[in-house]
């Protein structure tokens, strides 16, 4: 007689859900991609494209269907306030790094979190344009196409990523650091620090929850983290999905770089 099957946990049967549509997602993606989608701009000068709304539409209409008690938040749904009265949150970009996209650039994902309690449980990059797929659940670990990550952890001259006046900030502390070009998407820069291929970055203020949740589960989960202003994490799903001045890195350079947050925003 056939063993049964383990049973999935809450987390990973989420994770599970959310991978197979963010693979989903970025084929609609790839779909557009390099074939010159109609572009518009959005208030605050921020472009979308057909095939963000495309895969937003995808994504929605999947994931409610299978969790339609979950509240919804993307980057391309009109928020509402019921989103709030959810115990579990879907909160996704359909493609971060919508500019990158248009100028046929492959620095760009479909990127899904579950949310509960302010704090991701479960989440996922797809970055088909460099065929790499992201995910981790709480306590489960960060993984980059079935192998484990961790981050890279240096105290010569470490690789920093972000604003031109945040990174000279951290120029002070370490002489000879390594600067990173421009990265167009939040959370692909992010899942690099994950990676190791990076050792930390800097985000500007006004990132969004979308930009953020599911790489910072990831980032997280291979052992490092994002550290806000304030000095905690980012809280995810509250009102205003918007954020200050953050850094993001191991737990080293987080305690060397935190500071530079107040002295910018001072």
């Amino acid at each position: 007689m056939q063993a049964a099957e383990p049973e999935l946990t809450a987390f990973e049967a989420d994770l599970a859900l959310i991978a197979d549509a963010a693979l989903r997602g970025g084929e609609i993606a790839m779909s557009y991609f390099g074939r010159k989608p109609d572009v518009w701009m959005k208030p605050g000068d921020s472009p979308v494209t057909q095939a963000d709304i495309a895969v937003d539409t995808y994504l929605r209409e999947t994931l409610r269907a299978a969790r339609p008690d979950y509240g919804w938040l993307s980057e391309e749904t009109v928020d509402t306030p019921d989103r709030l009265e959810t115990e579990r949150l879907f909160v996704v970009d359909p493609i971060d790094g919508t500019r990158a996209f248009i100028d046929k650039r492959d620095t760009w994902c479909v990127s899904i979190a579950v949310v509960e309690k302010g704090r991701p449980l479960a989440g996922v990059l797809a970055c088909p344009a460099k065929a790499e797929f992201y995910s981790a659940a709480l306590g489960g670990g960060a993984f980059l196409d079935g192998r484990g990550l961790s981050i890279r952890e240096t105290d010569a001259s470490p690789s920093i990523a972000g604003p031109k006046t945040m990174v000279d900030a951290a120029r002070e502390r370490f002489p000879d650091l390594r600067t990173v070009p421009y990265i167009p998407s939040l959370a692909y820069r992010l899942a690099m620090v994950a990676a190791g291929r990076i050792d930390a970055t800097f985000v500007k203020p006004r990132s969004h929850d979308w930009d953020l949740a599911a790489a910072d589960l990831i980032l997280t989960e291979a052992g490092g983290g994002i550290r806000a202003r304030e000095g905690g994490s980012p809280f995810y799903g509250g009102v205003s999905p918007q954020h200050g001045s953050l850094v993001a890195g191991g737990p080293y350079l987080l305690d060397r770089l935190s500071d530079i947050l107040i002295r910018q925003d001072a």
